[in-house]
């Protein structure tokens, strides 16, 4: 097997006197989709923010593609090719479609033309609504426009924080999609994510974290057919 694309070693977050996540290692293989799912408080977002760069680590260690960037800055780690689509979008409301898209892009110096014709193309919606204000966006379209931003960062690997969130159920399964999409592009895809049935069914790779420790592991196939995992995640 290739060496990971990221490697997390021994991983604690602490806020305060809370120890947040335990001390977690787990990996993603380059080119697949691993998901992380939890309870609420179990640490999974504490994790994607360590990874970026957001939450400084109390201990352990972060590798992507073999480098060392457990205590770097988020632009340095955006810039290295990793992008964090955040819970509840974040989206800029006040700027159009096409100015949030821009400022996806805002660390890199070459054209960005082309990847703007692949976001439109990937997400036709927004396309239609390139000159509206973000805020006047439905919430499906505002988290296609998380993600779309995301990627116009040019990701090896993007990492998405509960993507289907408040959504209705047809807007999820079209978001879903959009995540296979996006990995068949050859982008490595980490996702924390509290439809656990429908995370499961897409990810080469699975991780189910309990009180900020690792409590299983599996592909997701073998994380639905699991009857723990049914009882607690999938509501069997």
């Amino acid at each position: 097997m290739n060496e990971p694309i990221l490697s997390i070693r021994d991983l604690k977050v602490n806020y305060g006197g809370i120890e947040a996540v335990k001390g977690i290692s787990f990996d993603v293989q380059e080119g697949s989709i691993v998901t992380l799912i939890g309870a609420n408080g179990a640490g999974k977002s504490s994790t994607l923010r360590s990874i970026v760069g957001l939450v400084k680590p109390a201990a352990g260690q972060i590798l992507f593609r073999g480098d060392d960037i457990t205590n770097h800055d988020t632009n340095v780690i955006v810039k290295k090719g990793i992008t964090l689509v955040p819970e509840g979008r974040r989206i800029f409301p006040d700027l159009t479609v096409l100015e949030n898209l821009k400022m996806g892009a805002y660390l890199r110096n070459d054209d960005i033309s082309g990847d703007l014709a692949w976001m439109f193309d990937l997400f036709p919606r927004l396309k239609e609504r390139s000159w509206q204000p973000g805020g006047t966006l439905s919430g499906g379209e505002q988290q296609m426009l998380a993600v779309a931003r995301a990627l116009m960062g040019k990701p090896k690997l993007i990492m998405m924080d509960e993507p289907s969130l408040g959504l209705a159920p047809l807007i999820v399964r079209g978001i879903f999609d959009i995540i296979r999409e996006i990995n068949q592009q050859g982008v490595t895809v980490l996702l924390i994510e509290q439809n656990a049935n429908m995370a499961l069914k897409i990810a080469d790779y699975a991780y189910v974290l309990e009180t900020g420790r690792i409590g299983l592991s599996g592909t997701g196939k073998e994380l639905l057919a699991n009857e723990d995992v049914k009882r607690a995640y999938l509501g069997n």
